[in-house]
């Protein structure tokens, strides 16, 4: 670890070591990921649910910075079955966009790599593991397999393009019915109408900066759906929009989701959103899944205090408070993380275990798990 004159300062020789090292860390695994010719047995794996669309075992995603090593994601393990809707919630800066970059293998590269774990993802037919498939596969997976709706949609769709020039591309590139471009433009009005805007031949020479946010937004859907993925990523697709539109989007997507039938991973701050929405619910904190389970347990019965913390900040209809809860102190600093919990300095439930290494999950019920100490008379040993 690197040595620090006082908290944040690091000196130029020091940044300078680091950057060496890391250097030569990014370079073996650019290596591995740059070959081409890769074998498809090298990548091909076995689902362990073949129920699951997608299961993260043990995924690590670290950022190799020339302040050291940001574990942004650390030992996530989840699965997002067929169908359903899977909410992953949790503050800022906790790796929910990170996770799901690692499954689009879309990762400001060289910096931020993989290291360990496995993203297995369900073809149908045979199952791929992300993590080991070269650019070459990825980009037959992006958009045609697995596809995502990007939290702002002006800077997701190009300035300069037509609306309907750009949902032609994904059409295109993934062009397997062998579509002539008449049945091209004729997909591509469907799919504007698909997500609910009535003037789909207008829009479909429109420019994005003529478009409204709420239209934006709903282009941006058609473009993820122009392939009928099995698993769409929603990065906080509602973040910019207003309630009446967010209540319009969510519904379609909700509909959508039947449709074609496909998994929804549904990344979110926003609780209400998640209890709507979602099937099962992730909680994570600094890297890591504090809760996990389905939206009855989290909603219902909240184990971990962070879960409980963010429960209890949100804003109920009808019960007045002169002041909304928030937890108190701060996220750890994600380049040095503790060696015990990391929620354990802003927590106000301490048990005599937590000065313990961080907890390990406990099973609370078949499908409710939580990380914390306070659980522990409940663990299987």
């Amino acid at each position: 670890m690197a040595k620090k004159k006082s908290e944040g300062y690091l000196s130029a020789k020091e940044s300078r070591r680091i950057s060496r090292e890391n250097r030569k860390i990014t370079n073996e695994f650019e290596k591995k990921r740059k070959r081409t010719d890769v074998p498809e047995s090298e990548y091909l794996t076995e689902m362990h649910d073949p129920n699951n669309a997608v299961e993260f075992d043990n995924l690590h995603t670290y950022f190799f910075t020339d302040a050291g090593t940001v574990k942004a994601v650390d030992g996530v393990s989840y699965n997002v079955p067929i169908g359903k809707t899977v909410g992953v919630v949790g503050e800022s800066g906790c790796g929910k966009s990170v996770t799901s970059l690692s499954l689009m293998q879309l990762l400001q590269r060289p910096q931020g790599q993989i290291t360990e774990g496995a993203i297995r993802l369900n073809l149908g037919d045979k199952a791929y593991d992300v993590t080991k498939a070269p650019d070459s596969a990825m980009q037959k997976l992006r958009g045609n397999v697995v596809s995502m709706i990007f939290q702002e949609p002006m800077t997701a769709l190009n300035p300069v393009f037509r609306i309907g020039d750009q949902i032609e591309e994904v059409l295109e590139l993934h062009n397997t019915e062998n579509l002539s471009e008449a049945d091209m433009k004729a997909r591509t009005i469907e799919l504007l109408e698909m997500v609910g805007i009535a003037n789909s031949e207008g829009v479909y020479k429109m420019f994005p900066h003529e478009l409204s946010g709420g239209m934006r937004q709903r282009v941006v859907i058609a473009m993820a759906l122009a392939c009928n993925p099995r698993v769409i990523i929603a990065d906080e697709p509602t973040t910019a929009l207003d309630v009446t539109i967010q209540a319009q989007i969510l519904d379609l997507l909700r509909n959508l989701k039947d449709k074609i039938n496909s998994s929804i991973m549904f990344i979110t701050h926003d609780l209400g959103v998640i209890a709507e929405m979602a099937d099962y619910v992730v909680v994570m904190y600094a890297g890591r899944i504090v809760e996990k389970g389905t939206a009855d347990d989290i909603f219902h019965h909240p184990a971990h205090p962070y879960t409980i913390g963010l429960m209890a900040s949100k804003p109920v209809v009808g019960k007045k408070i002169d002041k909304l809860y928030s937890i108190p102190g701060k996220v750890p600093n994600p380049i040095n993380m503790p060696n015990y919990c990391y929620f354990k300095d802003r927590c106000e439930m301490c048990v005599e275990g937590c000065d313990g290494a961080y907890p390990c999950e406990v099973k609370l019920s078949e499908t409710h798990y939580v990380s914390c100490y306070r659980y522990y008379d409940k663990k299987e040993d």
